[in-house]
């Protein structure tokens, strides 16, 4: 009888390194966070470490003393690499390499890690590739020798990784590349988003802070089956379905990537053509882990992310999620959206004044009509049926009569 031999895959242990620029920051709620990036990406945490100084030190991240203390909580722990909670300079990068002799990684990588892990259409991953591949191409010398100390694990996954050692002439070449595919992408994707302009679907983007609860709550309105699990960016392509409304109104629901402190330039830059799906959106959802601690300070950063891919003026649906989880009883404001709602998607919770404040929405932005079409005329009720929300239709002797709400574009028609 042969014997088998069992391999296990051996998990990564890393030491999450912060630095404090001024008293009060969040930079404790950063480092946890990260820690929970690092749990997604697949490693565990063995150690954490914070300085407090004016500012970031150009070399070595954080000074010399601190380099030292690192140095010695890895001989301790045996941990296989270092996680910097900003993004590292390629002489940074460089420089803790051969000062600490393990693998040198940045908030940035890990993300881009676990994007790679978690996407799984075309588009998701030439976008990740492309953010990858970016973000690489100034680091190929530091970053390369990080690499070489470990043959697999964190930053060395998706399709981009392979070309780690590849020079920068052929790693020009295949971002150029990729550009073409993803512009061709994008054209894709508008033509889809015209499409849905020109039959009248009003469309609502779904954002929040990662691990809200946003694929939770698609599926709950919608019955779908996109992936919930309980981490970090557990979900990645986009996703649209189609709500259901009183009166057959419809509109669209299209899941977004989640926001993060400290999103990396290149994220925002590589999935420019996934978020303006909230950009062309007609209404934001916003949704918020009621039940995190650090619930306000997300709801800023998601607004601040907004805000800086020029996605303003929009009517916003906040909803606080995650109500079944709380434990604290003082009550969450948003005086940004139009209006907020306490749910649990989860449980369904809220869901169905959720679809009366869209229905709300819709209302506010039609027209409402009052008459009696002739019968010659009948055409016009389909086209009321199909654009609009048909609220009442009577026949009588001198014609059709007709309540009900209609966009601007069909009231034209009408008259």
């Amino acid at each position: 009888m042969k014997d088998f031999t069992r391999i296990e895959k051996q998990r990564e242990k890393v030491i999450l390194v912060g630095v404090s620029e001024q008293e009060g920051d969040d930079a404790k709620d950063s480092l946890e966070e990260l820690s929970e990036l690092a749990e997604t990406a697949g490693a565990d945490t063995v150690g954490m470490l914070i300085q407090n100084r004016e500012g970031i030190h150009p070399g070595t991240y954080v000074g010399k003393g601190k380099v030292e203390e690192v140095k010695e909580l890895i001989f301790e722990t045996g941990a296989t690499g270092i996680v910097c909670d900003d993004e590292l300079s390629p002489a940074q990068l460089k420089n803790l390499s051969e000062i600490l002799d393990v693998k040198i990684m940045d908030r940035t990588l890990l993300i881009l890690d676990i994007f790679a892990l978690h996407s799984f259409t075309r588009e998701g991953k030439i976008q990740v590739e492309l953010a990858q591949l970016k973000y690489r191409l100034s680091r190929l010398t530091g970053l390369g020798k990080s690499m070489s100390r470990l043959g697999g694990g964190i930053g060395t996954r998706g399709p981009g990784e392979k070309k780690l050692e590849v020079d920068r002439r052929l790693i020009g070449k295949r971002i150029s590349q990729l550009k073409r595919e993803l512009e061709e992408v994008t054209r894709h994707r508008e033509i889809t988003r015209g499409s849905r302009v020109k039959k009248g679907f009003p469309v609502a983007a779904i954002v929040g802070y990662t691990n809200a609860g946003k694929s939770t709550l698609l599926n709950a309105m919608t019955n779908g089956d996109v992936l919930e699990a309980d981490m970090l960016f557990a979900t990645l392509d986009p996703t649209t379905r189609l709500l259901e409304l009183s009166g057959k109104q419809q509109i669209l629901l299209t899941d977004t990537v989640g926001f993060i402190r400290k999103l990396p330039h290149h994220l925002i830059e590589a999935f420019q053509s996934t978020l303006e799906e909230a950009k062309y959106a007609d209404y934001i959802i916003h949704v918020v882990d009621a039940a995190n601690p650090q619930a306000e300070k997300q709801m800023h950063i998601v607004y601040e992310t907004l805000r800086n891919l020029g996605i303003e003026n929009k009517k916003i649906l906040t909803l606080f999620n995650k109500q079944d989880l709380r434990r604290d009883l003082e009550p969450l404001h948003d005086f940004t959206a139009d209006k907020a709602i306490n749910i649990s998607a989860k449980f369904g919770q809220g869901l169905e004044e959720v679809k009366a404040v869209l229905e709300e929405f819709l209302r506010e932005d039609k027209i409402l009509v009052e008459r009696v079409f002739p019968y010659d005329k009948a055409g016009m009720i389909q086209l009321i049926r199909s654009k609009g929300e048909l609220l009442e239709e009577e026949y009588r002797p001198e014609g059709i009569y007709v309540k009900a709400y209609v966009p601007g574009d069909v009231y034209g028609k009408l008259d």
